[in-house]
């Protein structure tokens, strides 16, 4: 196998939603039962709206964590040697269905695309608007409490499926161009948590592939012009190159390589894609591949209770999930 870039070994990660209050002692049961056994040693906790901000406490989502529970949560993951990230989904996905998540519900003045109704017909998910001048001054003190709190020395920015950029419902995007958009938002995170807070930086690589070149469909990367952005952009930022479909190639893992960036394919819960994707990013590693993530999508409750076989029963995308990740975690490495 090629070398790997990590100093301190391959990285074996997993990404998961963060429970709720509640669902932290499953998860803490989980990481040092299953996780750690499996030689887990990155855990990225996707916290978003989750916690009980003392910043701005309007934006505390529903079953938030408190400061203390992720201090010990923090501490237990180090003394298993897991480094633990946590994650703050950034610019896209701040709605889902017909709700809009606390930040454009408090904040509607950011909101990338004010013109489309309460109950967002007809879209994915909507975007805060990157060139707002207070939107940073806002999130930025709640990226400031995740970090203390999970006393974290990287951060993960989100940024995955961006649809609504440079949109002609926003008075500051319109009529420019979806890569430089893109690109000032990522340099913005960059510059805050890289440039002052002295942490590194991980993302989702989807928007800065073009479908066209690639091969990929739309999900997988982009249709709306942000691709250009990967030349805008720092390269010392660790690309999440998630890939959840079976495929003979997937030419992002060499592309990103060789823009400079270190990489870290991702998987989710099709045991054949992920074997794909890790055969793949074998071959065809070098010393900036950093090893490999599993992602989950599922509450950390659920994948808890499916990797412990714990009552009550799991969803089924729980249950393939946690098999997954079993059997990513066990290929050599």
């Amino acid at each position: 196998m090629s070398q790997r870039a990590s100093a301190e070994g391959e990285w074996r990660a997993v990404h998961t939603m963060a429970p709720g209050e509640e669902g932290m002692p499953l998860l803490t049961r989980a990481v040092d039962e299953v996780l750690a056994p499996l030689g887990v040693n990155v855990l990225i906790l996707e916290v978003n709206y989750g916690f009980e901000y003392e910043s701005h406490p309007e934006l505390r989502g529903g079953r938030p964590l408190r400061r203390d529970t992720c201090r010990e949560f923090a501490a237990f993951c180090r003394e298993r040697s897991i480094r633990l990230i946590p994650q703050f989904m950034c610019l896209g996905h701040q709605s889902w269905s017909t709700i809009t998540y606390p930040l454009l519900t408090n904040y509607p003045e950011f909101d990338e695309t004010p013109h489309i109704p309460a109950d967002n017909p007809d879209i994915y998910c909507r975007s805060w608007c990157p060139l707002h001048p207070d939107v940073n001054g806002i999130v930025f003190p709640l990226f400031d409490e995740l970090i203390d709190a999970l006393q974290a020395d990287a951060f993960h920015v989100g940024l995955d499926e961006v649809f609504l950029i440079a949109d002609d419902g926003c008075p500051r995007c319109r009529g420019k161009d979806p890569a430089d958009l893109f690109a000032t938002a990522v340099n913005d995170y960059h510059d805050r948590l890289v440039g002052e807070r002295g942490l590194e930086l991980l993302m989702w690589g989807d928007r800065l592939l073009d479908a066209a070149t690639t091969g990929y469909g739309s999900w997988e990367a982009s249709e709306n012009g942000t691709a250009p952005a990967i030349d805008l952009i720092p390269n010392d930022i660790v690309i999440c190159d998630w890939h959840y479909e079976p495929g003979d190639d997937y030419p992002s893992v060499r592309y990103f390589q060789e823009k400079g960036f270190r990489v870290l394919p991702g998987c989710w819960r099709n045991a054949e894609a992920a074997q794909a994707l890790f055969d793949c990013a074998d071959r065809d590693a070098t010393d900036r591949m950093l090893g490999r993530l599993c992602t989950t999508w599922v509450g950390g409750d659920q994948l808890a209770r499916a990797l412990l076989g714990e009552p009550p029963e799991p969803s089924a995308n729980a249950v393939e999930t946690a098999a997954t990740l079993r059997t990513s975690m066990a290929r050599p490495g």
